[in-house]
């Protein structure tokens, strides 16, 4: 028999009820009521009924909307609060930039910079009053000039000592200031216009790649020699593991690189342990221990005197005596975690091309979602390693070394020198004298080594530091020798003008000089202008064109384009510094990790745990236990920061935004608001982790 309700089945429309804030409570829907399921075949009772049912529910969706938007102004409410909060915290701690330990000679540099932006930031608030004023005296600023014949032959008298003092002013800026600030501006645009159209033939080199298939291919046979069980082509590849005090990452790593496919009898990994910390080198010493009993071909390198820094570390590896029994040398960070078939992947390009000397992999990034910071620096990375990187080893066979995630020949990096300490950018450095010998590099897009970003802006500030002022030092250092080397003068002008002058030191030039200092003073000396699209649609459009091969970062591009403006002050700092040798420019400071790991890592670690068992004694057992309780105490506390001199410069585009108003400029306004708040934000060290 069939069920009752089988017949006349109630069909109604159903309501979904969601919760997006628990602090909220749901408004309780009544269930239908059994006059909802009476039968009455009479049009006006149904006519009745269908008024009723969707009064209730147009009544349901009202509350449902009115609890959504409550639970947003709640969520915005409590951002305000821990906002304000940390903004208090940070002012009351009183912990600045400056007070890093650092040289007399780097804080009179840094102290000098920050000077310069704190009197230009006292003169624009002075100009500010002064503009007010005249506005409200009746100068309107469309067409000032207007006025100017008729207050200067006007007697002087007391109630018009303002409107002469005004006029002066106009005049000066009209004769004096705005034809040379107009003319430093025309030079900016003009180098912003080739950067532009440089990076735009990237893109284009890079689109004609993605669509005609185009990556660098190992010759068959090494593909098949690397297949064949007699293991015909297993060169001998030595591994080195460079690192400083990274205690967070450095399992994860050895781990990774103990794990790679390769025959233990054609492989050797150093770990080369710069650390100064007594608790990390026997935490080091421990865990190689641990994989030297457990098979891995593996040694541990301490050097006392960390003359050179990375350089000098990797350069006192290579002249081991072992060395010359090896032909290749792949080489990884701290926490960088190759694939067990990394070496699968790149050797084989080396056989039968005998002209290659490096094979570059492409980074991943195992935190890029941490935080807005890493997020940030996603597209920057994807950008530089998809376009840039990718474009120049398919095109030219020449681009930058990473310093990590690659493979070297190294009689390649014998006949270029070797390893020298003369810069921060000991990579780029072997690899432009390596380019100089004639050596061809390939950049492998399909070969990815996951790493770490940095999640402070403190660390991400100091590693942009290092990597803008190396390359004006390396500059100056090479500049004789690729003008006297034999090489095409296309390789020449490519070195010098586009790798060097236009990306390295024009790219930060320009960001820092137009849109921190040029437009700011162009709200005061309207006479300059800089027109709409300098200041927004082709911006917009670079933004858009550096987030393409990160996609799923689009919502980011605004904050990505004011963050990238933000920067422009380390990175001027730092290519000033490195072109005029400044104290600063030889600052060494390892990049903070914290020792995140991807999926994949995990189940490595599990997997480890539960096949390998540590056996034997562990060294030096006594001392880590002795050391470790002493460590808290000598350890130092992760702060977050003040920054003074991005501080100084969000006030002074807040106070030309103020300007702005004066004269109706929407555009120049809205930019220099919310760069003014994006300088703010970094200013606070609000961006990154929160400690």
């Amino acid at each position: 028999m069939a069920p009752w309700w089988g017949k006349d089945s109630h069909k109604g429309s159903s309501v979904v009820v969601k919760m997006e804030n628990p602090n909220w409570s749901m408004v309780e829907l009544e269930a239908p009521s059994e006059d909802d399921f009476l039968v009455d075949n009479s049009p006006t009772s149904s006519q009745e009924k269908g008024r009723s049912k969707n009064a209730r529910q147009l009544t349901w969706l009202l509350l449902l909307k009115v609890h959504r938007a409550a639970g947003f102004l709640t969520s915005i409410g409590s951002t305000l609060l821990s906002f304000g909060s940390a903004v208090r915290h940070r002012v009351a701690s009183g912990r600045t930039d400056d007070n890093d330990n650092e040289t007399d000679e780097n804080k009179t540099v840094r102290t000098g910079f920050y000077n310069f932006i704190r009197v230009f930031l006292g003169l624009s608030l002075l100009l500010l009053g002064f503009e007010i004023a005249a506005y409200f005296k009746g100068w309107h600023f469309g067409a000032p000039h207007l006025q100017l014949q008729y207050i200067l032959t006007f007697p002087l008298g007391v109630k018009d000592l303002f409107d002469w003092l005004y006029a002066g002013w106009v005049l000066i800026r009209v004769d004096y200031l705005s034809p040379p600030l107009q003319f430093l501006a025309n030079v900016c645009i003009f180098l912003f216009l080739v950067q532009s159209l440089d990076r735009l033939i990237l893109c284009l080199g890079c689109f004609w790649i993605r669509l005609k298939r185009i990556k660098p291919i190992p010759k068959r046979e090494a593909v098949a020699d690397l297949e064949n069980e007699e293991h015909t082509f297993f060169p001998m590849v030595l591994i080195q593991i460079p690192m400083c005090n990274e205690r967070e990452v450095y399992k994860q790593s050895l781990a990774a690189v103990c794990s790679l496919d390769w025959p233990m009898s054609k492989i050797l990994i150093q770990v080369l342990d710069d650390s100064d910390d007594p608790v990390t080198q026997l935490l080091i010493k421990e865990e190689v221990h641990y994989w030297q009993q457990n098979g891995a071909h593996i040694v541990y390198r301490h050097r006392v005197i960390r003359d050179g820094y990375k350089a000098g570390n990797l350069k006192s590896a290579m002249s081991c005596s072992y060395v010359k029994d090896y032909e290749y040398v792949a080489i990884f960070d701290a926490d960088f975690q190759p694939a067990s078939d990394f070496l699968k992947r790149t050797i084989p390009h080396f056989k039968n091309n005998e002209e290659l000397g490096l094979v570059q992999a492409r980074w991943s990034f195992v935190n890029k979602d941490e935080n807005l910071l890493t997020r940030l620096q996603n597209i920057n990375l994807s950008f530089h390693f998809e376009v840039e990187q990718q474009v120049n080893g398919v095109f030219i066979n020449f681009f930058g070394f990473n310093g990590t995630a690659g493979v070297w020949r190294i009689k390649a990096l014998e006949e270029s020198g070797g390893w020298l300490e003369r810069t921060t950018v000991e990579d780029m450095d072997i690899a432009v004298r390596a380019h100089l010998q004639g050596w061809k590099f390939i950049f492998l897009n399909d070969v990815e080594c996951p790493c770490e970003l940095p999640e402070s802006y403190e660390a991400y500030r100091k590693q942009q530091h290092r990597w803008h002022s190396g390359p004006m030092q390396l500059f100056r250092l090479c500049l004789p020798d690729i003008i006297h080397a034999k090489i095409s003068v296309w390789k020449k002008f490519n070195m010098i003008f586009l790798f060097f002058l236009l990306r390295k030191l024009v790219l930060p030039f320009y960001s820092f000089t137009l849109f921190c200092i040029i437009l700011p003073m162009t709200m005061f000396i309207p006479e300059a202008e800089l027109p709409a699209w300098v200041v927004c649609y082709i911006p917009a459009i670079m933004s858009f064109l550096n987030v393409l091969p990160a996609p799923r970062s689009f919502p980011f591009i605004v904050p990505y384009l004011l963050f990238e403006n933000t920067m422009s002050v380390t990175k001027f700092n730092a290519m000033i510094s490195g072109l005029f040798q400044l104290g600063s420019a030889y600052e060494w400071i390892v990049t903070k990790k914290s020792g995140r790991s991807s999926e994949g890592d995990l189940v490595a670690l599990v997997e480890k745990e539960s096949k390998l068992q540590r056996t034997g004694s562990e060294p030096n057992l006594d001392e880590i236990s002795v050391d470790l309780q002493q460590e808290p105490m000598t350890r130092k506390t992760k702060h977050n920061r003040i920054y003074t001199k991005e501080l100084a410069l969000a006030f002074l585009l807040l106070t030309a935004s103020a300007r702005s108003l004066l004269s109706a400029q929407g555009i120049h306004f809205y930019f220099l608001l919310f760069q003014g708040i994006s300088f703010l934000l970094v200013g606070l060290d609000l961006i990154g982790e929160q400690v």
